[in-house]
């Protein structure tokens, strides 16, 4: 590949997927630090100015996935038919958006590792769960006809994200099925002790209404 080639700017084969797959190599082989957004740029073919218009930064590329899941999870919740109770909705909703196979799990790795070693990403690991949290929390509170920032909201959202996430540890760790088989086992138990006649029939204990306060 030529530094002219280069410069013309993203090639007809170059997609955010590939973009992804050559920046993880390079992490992998570099570090994330030591990595700079022109040489992911250049062993693409594409030049800085196309590398911002799929990701906003380096940290944003390894986040890409799980911010994506987030958006899909928002529009799975929101197409919940409103019988439906609560736990079942968010644990369909969350197995749902959830397409990682085993065969994935030596990536993922991959990505955890970088994030872990990297003091800005760990740091800024909050923010995203953040975001997944507060959709359910949404979703929960609008069902619950409570603000999203209550008490059982939040514990709802907080409580699924902590399965969730035992779920993905055990899943990384065995990689011998595909992730929604963990996620669905996990919500599943913990959906048991969220019945709608507690959430809904149940305001928030006085004195402790919402996060705020």
């Amino acid at each position: 590949m030529t530094d002219t080639y280069a410069r013309r700017g993203r090639p007809p084969g170059t997609t955010r997927r590939e973009l992804e797959v050559i920046a993880l190599r390079l992490f992998a082989e570099q570090g994330f630090d030591e990595t700079t957004i022109d040489q992911i740029a250049t062993a693409a073919g594409i030049n800085k100015r196309s590398f911002f218009r799929y990701f906003a930064s380096k940290g944003s590329l390894l986040w890409s996935a799980f911010d994506a899941e987030v958006e899909a999870l928002r529009t799975e919740l929101a197409a919940a038919p409103p019988e439906l109770p609560i736990m079942q909705a968010v644990r369909r909703a969350v197995v749902a958006v959830n397409h990682y196979r085993a065969e994935d799990v030596p990536e993922l790795r991959t990505r955890m590792n970088l994030i872990g070693s990297s003091p800005g990403l760990s740091a800024g690991a909050s923010a995203h769960y953040d975001a997944w949290e507060r959709v359910v929390a949404e979703f929960v509170g609008h069902r619950c006809g409570q603000p999203a920032d209550s008490l059982l909201p939040l514990t709802v959202a907080r409580a699924t994200l902590a399965a969730c996430r035992a779920a993905y540890d055990r899943w990384v760790a065995r990689a011998d099925a595909n992730l929604t088989v963990y996620i669905d086992a996990a919500l599943g138990a913990l959906s048991a002790g969220f019945a709608d006649s507690v959430l809904v029939a149940e305001p928030a204990p006085r004195g402790y209404p919402s996060a705020g306060r």
